[in-house]
């Protein structure tokens, strides 16, 4: 297929995941015609599992803002705008670079909170306990264990599909990373996170949860949703959830039909712009 006259995506990988998370969205929107571009964070790049394992320090100290600074550079070159697309902490630039205007649809998949959403259900913070834990470590890059990955990822597997998984795609924290989306949940004036909730102009959001996400449940989803829509704006802010679906819905048994649901939802509601980002 020819995909300069479909719009590009950009695909935005969460904590403790490298880009390798998006393998099946991404050839499953090249198969539909699409450029896909899915760049790992700074320090990951384009570097295999392994090695970010053995050699983590490119990953401490580095924050939201240096990595959102650095998807918009890459968004910045693109011949137009795209859709963007993030999963997690994913969702949280997603929604930090909406709040930039870069894109013409943006999707938040499982999206983390921006500042001032003040739902945390416990679920939420035990799965930020190994870093929270010790705020010594605040620039660190601290490993996944495999008993924590399977309460944040692989909650409807057995032990050992779970540990499968995590040798496949798990890497290091990027600590400052955590601190700051939590540090940002009481500061919304203030928070790194922070975004015009109320911005007219934003291009339309779709925020989509799991059902038995341990990481963000359904509460933290409607949560974000309110929040915009409680400012009274005209910029669209739609909601999907999934039930029986964990935080790993990108690559859950049942993922072709979010993934297909995401970009039926975007590229209907794109706003229709092809010229480069100003």
């Amino acid at each position: 297929m020819n995909t300069t006259t479909k719009t590009p995506i950009v695909l935005i990988h969460g904590l403790w995941m490298t880009p390798k998370s998006w393998d099946t969205w991404a050839e499953r929107f090249r198969a539909a015609g699409h450029q896909v571009i899915v760049p790992g964070w700074p320090g990951i790049d384009d570097r295999s599992v392994d090695d970010i394992r053995t050699n983590p320090a490119a990953l401490k100290g580095i924050g939201l803002k240096q990595i959102a600074d650095n998807y918009e550079r890459i968004i910045r070159a693109l011949p137009q705008k795209p859709i963007i697309i993030g999963h997690s902490f994913g969702g949280v630039l997603t929604q930090m670079l909406a709040d930039r205007g870069l894109g013409v649809a943006y999707v938040g998949v499982a999206p983390g909170q921006t500042a001032g959403v003040t739902a945390l259900p416990l679920s939420t913070l035990w799965t930020g306990t190994p870093i929270l834990s010790n705020p010594f470590d605040r620039n660190g890059a601290k490993p996944l264990s495999k008993r924590h990955f399977q309460f944040t990822f692989g909650n409807d597997l057995p032990r050992e599909e779970s540990d499968r998984l995590w040798a496949e795609y798990a890497v290091n924290s990027y600590n400052r990373v955590f601190f700051e989306g939590v540090l940002s949940v009481l500061n919304e004036k203030g928070g790194v996170t922070h975004v015009d909730y109320g911005r007219a102009d934003r291009a339309p959001l779709l925020v989509i949860t799991g059902e038995i996400d341990h990481v963000v449940p359904p509460a933290i989803g409607e949560a974000i949703v309110k929040k915009y829509r409680a400012t009274g704006s005209p910029a669209i802010v739609d909601y999907k959830t999934y039930p029986g679906r964990t935080h790993r819905l990108v690559s859950q048994d049942g993922w072709e039909e979010i993934a297909d649901y995401a970009l039926e939802w975007a590229t209907t509601h794109q706003v229709r712009e092809n010229e480069p980002v100003s």
